[in-house]
């Protein structure tokens, strides 16, 4: 693509966009293919199935390759794309509607606002990853009734009750028991959510994902995939550092009721916080270019 959103007004040739429509769904088919291989076979995953289940996104919506807004898909085959939600015949073959991104522009109003004041402020790494035991704390039943807690519940509510709660995302905040919601640095809402969110939290860098899909089919479907792959490591570290005994899943505990494991678990969250920032700034510079774009029309 010649940017971010593919707004130059490229005309791709069939041989072009099919090639790529064609490398987009072998790559998609090597990340869904453990989840579709689960499914199929009628199992669970307490891990992996949240990447489906939460963000309620469809594996086969993440095999639809898009080009991105401006981009012109040639040929006759390119028709195909009619039965897909946004797109409009171009006198060169297909292409997503100005009038889909003007139905759309309060959404990428939204994810360019939230996306930027993320960004702005610095990272922290002083939650250690206490939300997930925030959701079970004085709870009578867990979430995961699948999975045993790793330390039992009075354990578990002792750790709560020995370690500062400093959440910032109201997405896992709003999972909180209330006792454990009371216990929080700050009662955190919705209205307060751009406010509030920060790099370094690790669920910020995992809804990139969701933010880069709910921008489809306005930006090329390549940046979907990246950031879902992020979003599958984040899981498995945000897990791992959860109260859950995910040892017979292969999930070695993050033992973030010691110092040790509090070091180990700000360790992997920089990691991610260094791996979500380059995609965070993709992400705005597709918007940027959206709404520049529909301002011009």
């Amino acid at each position: 693509m010649s940017s971010p959103a593919g707004l130059a007004g490229t005309v791709l040739a069939p041989a072009d966009w099919r090639d790529r429509e064609a490398a987009h769904r072998t790559r998609a088919d090597e990340l869904l293919g453990p989840h579709l291989a689960r499914r199929r076979a009628g199992a669970t995953h307490p891990v992996y199935d949240f990447l489906f289940t939460y963000y309620n996104l469809r594996p086969r919506q993440l095999r639809v390759w898009h080009p991105g807004y401006g981009t012109v898909l040639g040929g006759a085959a390119a028709r195909s794309y009619l039965t897909r939600a946004g797109y409009v015949a171009h006198p060169a073959g297909v292409t997503v509607a100005a009038e889909h991104l003007q139905a759309r522009l309060g959404t990428v109003t939204f994810i360019a606002e939230l996306l930027r004041a993320t960004a702005s402020r610095p990272a922290r790494f002083t939650c250690f990853g206490m939300h997930e035991w925030a959701m079970v704390y004085r709870a009578p039943t867990v979430r995961h009734s699948a999975v045993p807690l790793r330390l039992g519940p009075e354990r578990t509510d002792a750790v709560v009750e020995s370690m500062p709660l400093r959440c910032s995302h109201f997405d896992a905040y709003r999972f909180f028991t209330e006792p454990a919601a009371v216990r929080n640095a700050e009662r955190l809402t919705r209205q307060s959510q751009t406010a509030t969110e920060q790099p370094g939290c690790l669920h910020a860098g995992m809804d990139l994902y969701k933010w880069a899909f709910k921008l489809g089919p306005l930006i090329e479907s390549g940046l979907v995939l990246d950031c879902f792959e992020l979003a599958v490591d984040a899981r498995g570290v945000d897990m791992r550092a959860s109260p859950y005994d995910l040892s017979g899943l292969g999930f070695s505990p993050i033992a973030v009721e010691t110092a040790g494991g509090r070091r180990e678990y700000v360790r992997e969250q920089e990691e991610l916080s260094r791996w979500a920032a380059p995609l965070r700034s993709r992400l705005l510079r597709c918007c940027a270019a959206l709404l520049d774009a529909a301002a011009r029309n």
